[in-house]
């Protein structure tokens, strides 16, 4: 059994990230700032290397001002 972290639709929900930060104009620096998180933080979720729950998955989505289901479109 493949873990969900590394599965096609976790894949899919971090590449939507990375994009909806670059539609948005910032950078991962600006993100951390605005989310009083260290730039490592926005690394690291969006290489997947840490694992995002549902309240932080929303906390990007206001900041990007996109609803929770684009990120799994």
């Amino acid at each position: 059994m493949q873990k969900t972290i590394h599965s096609t639709k976790y894949k899919k929900v971090l590449h939507n990230l990375i994009k909806a930060r670059q539609e948005a104009g910032l950078t991962q620096v600006d993100v951390a700032k605005k989310l009083k998180k260290p730039q490592s933080f926005i690394s690291k979720v969006e290489r997947g290397e840490r694992r995002l729950d549902v309240v932080e998955l929303e906390m990007f989505a206001k900041l990007y001002k996109k609803k929770l289901d684009w990120f799994l479109k």
